[in-house]
């Protein structure tokens, strides 16, 4: 598990888009015999869409879209309610489930969806998320015997991915009330770390002119003259939003 669990974090730090982020966890999911995996992040506005990455079939990701189910799915329900992680499927019934939730799962477990272990993430610093992992009906007893030894592992792997998830999602993040791209944001934040551009450079895959340039850009948005009051100004706005 300490292997896995190591893997998924280097390829976590190494991942440069949401594609790299989603095979990240759909390996270890698979390491685990979690057959896929579902991120969603809630939007903190109804007026925008909610953003994910998942593994789930297509098939029923678009059926289940076109069919609205968002809106009466008990997953969802429950991830608003309560942070507690919890189980659901067919073989975890809820004489609370109304009938057309009820048909819901059914379908989903036509889908290879048949059970499904679900970690909300209720983040101060933004939208509700949760992180899911599921499996089909052959993989349930092995599904059950992962999650009931390493739930805790699992979830913090929820925590990571979403940590990581909300830095590629986001179109750009705020210092002391200034938006910067994500790019910028990243290198400044491995710039706090100590990292030199051409360090910070190796691991975003871009050139050392790159970096130089982003870390540029940031500091003429928070108008100040050196990398020092840039990383300054990223810590302190830190520390007010926690």
């Amino acid at each position: 598990m300490h292997r896995i669990f190591q893997t998924f974090i280097d390829h976590l730090a190494e991942s440069v888009d949401v594609g790299m982020l989603r095979d990240g966890m759909a390996n270890a999911a698979a390491a685990l015999d979690l057959n896929c995996f579902a991120y969603l992040s809630l939007p903190s506005q109804p007026n925008l869409k909610p953003q994910h990455i998942t593994t789930y079939p297509s098939n029923w990701t678009d059926h289940y879209l076109r069919n609205h189910y968002e809106r009466l799915d008990p997953v969802i329900a429950e991830v608003l309610r309560s942070p507690e992680p919890f189980s659901w499927g067919l073989k975890t019934r809820s004489t609370q489930l109304s009938k057309a939730q009820q048909q819901l799962f059914e379908e989903a477990a036509g889908f290879g969806l048949c059970c499904g272990f679900t970690i909300p993430i209720h983040d101060s610093r933004g939208p509700i998320a949760a992180v899911t992992f599921a499996a089909d009906e052959p993989r349930y007893a092995a599904f059950r015997r992962c999650v009931d030894e390493h739930e805790r592992v699992l979830q913090l792997m929820a925590l990571y991915f979403h940590a990581h998830a909300r830095r590629k999602l986001t179109p750009g993040r705020v210092v002391d009330g200034v938006t910067l791209s994500p790019r910028e944001f990243q290198c400044l934040e491995w710039a706090a770390q100590g990292k030199t551009s051409w360090e910070t450079a190796r691991i975003l895959e871009i050139s050392r002119h790159t970096v130089a340039t982003h870390l540029e850009n940031a500091k003429t948005k928070l108008g100040v003259r050196t990398i020092v009051q840039a990383v300054a100004r990223l810590t302190a706005s830190k520390s007010i939003v926690q």
